[in-house]
């Protein structure tokens, strides 16, 4: 699949359904996003540390470890990163494991329109950086 990577707004979509995830990179490629696709958290979490995302897209549950576990370790490294989960299970269930994160859910399927609309809302938003602590002037 051709990626788009000339500095657009970088999406990692994630999804064990390889149909999914590549028809999703597709739709955003063709919609102004650069975007790629991954099939596990692992390969994710890989991807990510390389491309380094703006938004990462991903299914709750995947082989490994979960899209939850692999947002984790993401903004570990992309603290930055927007992070967008979507599941077929009980948004309850996810609710749960996302526990008192910022990350958005989207029930499963995800409608295309809606999901560019978020992102299109996230590219517009700026991101807020935390407050760097003043260099000691001695």
């Amino acid at each position: 699949m051709h990626v788009r990577d000339d500095g657009d707004f970088r999406v990692l979509v994630v999804d064990d359904e390889c149909t999914i995830a590549d028809t999703l990179a597709l739709i955003l490629n063709r919609s102004g996003f650069a975007a790629r696709a991954a099939y596990s958290g692992d390969a994710a979490v890989m991807i990510a540390a390389e491309w380094r995302p703006m938004a990462l897209i991903s299914d709750v549950i995947l082989p490994g470890i979960t899209g939850v576990e692999a947002a984790t370790a993401i903004l570990r490294f992309l603290p930055e990163c927007r992070v967008i989960l979507f599941s077929g299970h009980g948004t309850l269930d996810i609710t749960q494991q996302v526990g008192k994160t910022s990350f958005e859910i989207l029930p499963k399927p995800v409608h295309p329109v809606k999901l560019l609309q978020r992102l299109e809302a996230l590219r517009e938003t700026p991101i807020v950086r935390a407050p760097q602590p003043e260099p000691d002037s001695a």
